[in-house]
């Protein structure tokens, strides 16, 4: 599948790969930033933003659309920022085609299944909101309070519902329920190492990658560096966000080959 794409800057290629309910929009100030010295193609997958609505998340098949999508626009091999299940498509892209992969940066997210966090709560409540021309993002917003009890998470669900005469979701939310199982999973081929530079950047309010996870996550990124931004949670981009951009820019600086970093020390 082709995906949707929002392209900035020249030089090296950076992929951005967004989460769960996410788009790539989310990234746009991240992108901005780092287009100053990178191409930088920031990407919407499948059943989320301006990308096509289809059937089956497996990590696989994912990936295979990253890897389609990048090589119509010219651009691989990337260097591949991936934050939560974007995370888990970049890790499981560089084991697929390691050759498409000059660098790995996952974000908060480890090769592990994980459980749902309330997702398919969300999604149930989502795919209930009724989708009238009288609605409004105060209506709405009320409509999910009580699936979803975070205001800040309520208002990112909503930047994916148009308003207007004929509400819609740009999320494929039949679609995404269908594939929770796969989404929550994890699935590694047989066998197989990423053995580019790895960046497993976490939150340190958050508890997505523990220390446990370590022995795993070395199995398949034997290169594997950690850094913590200690005042972010899940949301790294957004808590932290000019403490994601330095970690972030200081990991890819070697595609520049010229000494150029971002503010802020390497990881």
């Amino acid at each position: 599948m082709r995906l949707h794409v929002i392209e900035a800057g020249a030089g090296p290629a950076i992929v951005i790969l967004h989460g769960l309910f996410g788009a790539a929009r989310n990234f746009a100030t991240i992108q901005r930033r780092l287009a100053a010295h990178y191409r930088v193609l920031a990407l919407d997958l499948r059943n989320h933003g301006e990308s096509p609505h289809a059937p089956g998340m497996a990590y696989a098949t994912l990936a295979a659309d990253v890897r389609e999508t990048l090589a119509a626009h010219g651009a691989l091999p990337a260097a591949v920022v991936g934050h939560s299940m974007g995370g888990k498509v970049a890790m499981r892209l560089a084991l697929a085609a390691p050759e498409a992969v000059s660098r790995l940066a996952a974000c908060d997210i480890a090769p592990v299944p994980y459980p749902s966090h309330g997702h398919r709560g969300y999604i149930a409540a989502m795919r209930a909101l009724p989708l009238t021309p009288e609605l409004t993002r105060a209506g709405a917003e009320a409509a999910l309070a009580e699936a979803v009890p975070s205001a800040p998470l309520r208002q990112f669900l909503l930047h994916s519902l148009r308003f207007g005469a004929a509400p819609s979701w740009r999320l494929g939310l039949a679609e995404i329920a269908a594939a929770m199982p796969e989404i929550e999973s994890w699935d590694a081929p047989p066998g197989v190492s990423y053995a580019g530079p790895t960046l497993f950047l976490t939150g340190g309010r958050s508890d997505y990658v523990r220390p446990e996870y370590r022995p795993a996550i070395r199995a398949l990124f034997p290169h594997a560096r950690f850094a913590t931004l200690k005042q972010a949670g899940h949301w790294l981009h957004a808590d932290d966000p000019e403490g994601f951009l330095a970690a972030i820019a200081a990991f890819l600086s070697p595609l520049l080959g010229s000494g150029i970093r971002a503010e802020g020390a390497e990881p």
